[in-house]
């Protein structure tokens, strides 16, 4: 397993050069002009070529690159345009709220996804499997945004039992955004487990168990659900890493102080280094939590080894 982990982070290191090429040439490409901005609407041709020396906008692509990627080992994301605050104080304040936002959605989408899962398939065909599918097709089928808004009417507005945004309640303000948040997730897992572990009951360990006159939870528990988590494993860690990059939709209903609101803001400012930043932090995490998902592998079946 440690082999392997190596040898995943070694191949790794050429897909963060792209990305991080990538994300440097992004500038490049915007509408608008990065060193007026940073001058002022009012700068003379003067003042914006002396904002372009000192962003280094005039030396080579090639130098530019060398010189941003020099920055980035040294956790050197430049300071923002509109405050003037080093970038990575901007995302270190704004990155608890939305880790929490996201992991309390994809730990309540897992326990009640896998779940309705379970039951969908040791009762399939019946009511509660109808039941179950029902309301994961209305969970991927609902936009968070629209989910979002109908939570705060009702939740918020007419009855007055949760906040209709931000973080001062402390838990309480997470429940709605986390719920609008994690449905789709929760709808998608539910269908995986459902769909994982009927094929798992059909196999013939499961027959030969049954033969032996073990109880149907025992074989359902023991046997059979611990290898159809694999698939769900792969979804629900590709899920949370979209979850960190997608919030922003969530974030920006309930005027949450996340990473997903920072982008819109700096999105609406033109604030040129935090953007760049952020799809950088944005892109680095789904990378790592999909080599997260292959080592979990090897924890839920000990059979997995990799060569």
């Amino acid at each position: 397993m440690l082999q392997y982990t190596i040898k995943r982070l070694l191949t790794m290191i050429p897909l963060l050069l792209v990305v991080s090429f990538v994300v440097f040439m992004f500038i490049h490409f915007i509408p608008g002009d990065p060193a007026r901005l940073m001058a002022g609407q009012d700068a003379n041709i003067e003042e914006i070529e002396n904002a372009r020396d000192a962003l280094g906008l005039n030396d080579p692509i090639l130098v530019q690159y060398t010189t941003y990627l020099s920055s980035l080992l040294q956790l050197d994301l430049g300071e923002s345009y509109r405050s003037g605050i080093p970038v990575i104080d901007l995302i270190s304040d704004r990155l608890g709220p939305t880790l929490i936002l996201t992991l309390l959605s994809i730990l309540w989408a897992l326990v009640i996804g896998i779940a309705l899962g379970i039951i969908s398939a040791v009762f399939r065909d019946r009511f509660p499997d109808r039941l179950g599918m029902l309301t994961a097709v209305s969970g991927i089928s609902l936009p968070n945004f629209w989910l979002g808004l109908v939570c705060i009417q009702l939740f918020s507005v007419q009855l007055g039992w949760l906040p209709t945004g931000g973080v001062n309640d402390g838990l309480k303000s997470y429940i709605l955004p986390s719920f609008a948040l994690g449905a789709g997730i929760m709808a998608m897992i539910a269908r995986f487990t459902r769909s994982s572990l009927v094929n798992t009951l059909k196999q013939d360990y499961i027959r030969t168990a049954r033969s032996k006159g073990l109880k149907n939870d025992s074989i359902i528990y023991g046997h059979a659900l611990k290898n159809s988590l694999i698939p769900v494993i792969t979804v629900a860690g590709l899920q949370f890493g979209f979850l960190l990059g997608g919030s922003v939709v969530v974030e920006t209903v309930f005027s949450f102080p996340g990473l997903g609101q920072l982008l819109i803001d700096s999105i609406n400012y033109r604030d040129y280094p935090v953007i760049q930043s952020l799809i950088l932090f944005f892109s680095v995490q789904f990378i790592m939590v999909n080599l997260l998902v292959d080592l979990l592998y090897g924890l839920f079946n000990p059979k997995i080894r990799y060569e």
